[in-house]
């Protein structure tokens, strides 16, 4: 049972109020659900309707923020919890390393890169815990068709592009999360080689 979901998203808000309404969303569900909130310890952006909204409603919100971003002043003073990191990839790490799973928002190229992180290391067995997207008015839709575009032309395997649970739905969503089972390693170090020497 998933306690602590990691919230990746834009520290922008985007340019249509369907974005930060799925934040709220979201955070509405946390609260319902009485589970904590683990995201980048933003105070701007999409992050910052996600803290609010826990925080307004006492409940436990966990950021991470590597020393840099802390600098700029956009970390969140109200937080729960708050860890530093020293870089970004601690960040990312930290964040890996004490969630149960993970929801992407809208966001830009940090937001890519967590899934993309969680993606490989779920496709490695490293990590076997949930990576779901909230296809808030299709944003991801591109970003699911290059995937799909990968596994046709032989450089995703099918089965890791099913690791990914994607839906537009909160409800849908985070059911599926929860009754997620990772899926078995195949031969595919095997199969990599032998296609290399072909």
């Amino acid at each position: 049972m998933m306690k602590k979901v990691c919230v990746f998203c834009g520290s922008s808000m985007g340019n249509d109020v369907r974005y930060k309404n799925a934040a709220k969303e979201i955070a509405d569900f946390f609260v319902k659900n009485n589970l904590t909130l683990v995201y980048g310890g933003a105070d701007v952006g999409l992050m910052k309707v996600l803290a609010d909204i826990m925080l307004e409603n006492d409940k436990e919100v966990i950021g991470i923020m590597p020393h840099t971003l802390i600098e700029k002043e956009v970390a969140h003073k109200g937080l729960t919890n708050f860890i530093v990191a020293d870089s970004m990839s601690e960040r990312k790490q930290k964040m890996i390393d004490i969630s149960d799973g993970f929801i992407a928002l809208p966001g830009g190229f940090g937001t890519l890169d967590e899934i993309f992180e969680v993606m490989t290391l779920n496709q490695l067995r490293i990590n076997d815990k949930p990576m779901g997207i909230l296809n808030t008015i299709g944003y991801y839709d591109f970003l699911l068709s290059f995937i799909d575009n990968a596994v046709d032309s032989g450089f995703i395997r099918p089965e890791y592009r099913d690791n990914l649970i994607v839906s537009a739905q909160v409800n849908d969503l985070m059911k599926r999360m929860e009754d997620y089972k990772p899926l078995s390693m195949t031969k595919w170090i095997k199969d990599i080689k032998k296609e290399s020497n072909s």
